[in-house]
């Protein structure tokens, strides 16, 4: 019996993580100089390690880290050091998404499941943007990072993707956490006792955070891909204003933040409670 529930946590663990990868592959935005933002493609793994152990969610972590080496083998063409290539492997892929998988090590300590998974979630993102954040101010100062105050920048440019990738982590967590039981053999619904009722407010809130995150993502990619010179990888305010204003990137980032706020202000009104 145990034989078989290990290998069905294996199958499923398999499972999970080629849906990570699908998900990885798929991102909503992409940095012009590396990172990208994804549909939570960290959360099967968080999934993995809140089901079946730290353990088990650690070795898939590092699967899913090294199949995203394997996606990623042209970053290692720009460094000519076996040092600097063996930093990006680990740092970058290994080391970054390996973490991930002590996703689930809230699971005994928080006895609420949605709590206990954002909470997992939000560790698995600081662990990953402080590994992003060491490679960028060490190996790739110089290239896509420039050499004065690489920390700085790092920790910037780093957390333009980290950061609403970390928000689309916790809201699918805490959503999914609430309607589905992760804790049993089997995958079932949450018991009603600790389902909380989906309330109107509660959706429209949500929508106005997702449409915020979409918009911060997308203002994100567009100023930075105008603001970083790819020779020497400094950022400047001048490079938001070198083109014309009608060939350049304000109108698209003006509509889409005023579409996105006024979408927002319409869910929240429209489904807020009435009295």
């Amino acid at each position: 019996m145990q034989h078989s529930t290990k290998t069905k946590a294996l199958v499923e663990s398999a499972l999970l993580v080629a849906f990570a990868t699908v998900l990885s592959v798929l991102p909503v935005a992409q940095l012009p100089y590396g990172g990208s933002i994804t549909v939570a493609s960290m959360l099967p793994i968080v999934i993995i390690s809140y089901r079946n152990g730290v353990g088990m969610g650690l070795g898939a972590g590092l699967v899913f880290g090294v199949i995203q080496q394997l996606l990623g083998l042209n970053n290692l063409t720009y460094f000519t050091t076996w040092q600097s290539i063996v930093a990006i492997i680990l740092l970058d892929y290994l080391v970054a998404f390996a973490v991930t998988g002590l996703g689930g090590i809230f699971r005994r300590g928080l006895k609420s499941q949605p709590l206990a998974l954002c909470a997992g979630a939000l560790l698995v993102s600081v662990l990953r943007y402080a590994c992003h954040v060491i490679s960028g101010a060490t190996v790739w100062a110089g290239l896509s990072i420039p050499t004065t105050a690489a920390l700085a920048y790092s920790l910037i440019y780093n957390a333009t993707y980290m950061v609403p990738e970390a928000v689309v982590l916790l809201l699918a967590a805490g959503y999914l956490g609430s309607v589905l039981d992760f804790r049993g053999e089997q995958l079932g619904r949450m018991v009603r006792s600790e389902k909380k009722t989906l309330r109107p407010a509660h959706i429209g809130g949500s929508l106005a955070g997702l449409l915020a995150v979409g918009a911060v993502a997308f203002d994100t990619v567009m100023i930075f891909s105008h603001m970083q010179d790819p020779e020497s990888g400094e950022f400047a305010v001048a490079g938001l204003l070198a083109e014309p204003f009608a060939e350049s990137f304000w109108l698209p980032v003006v509509i889409a933040t005023a579409a996105a706020a006024v979408l927002a202000a319409i869910s929240v009104l429209l489904l807020r409670p009435r009295r």
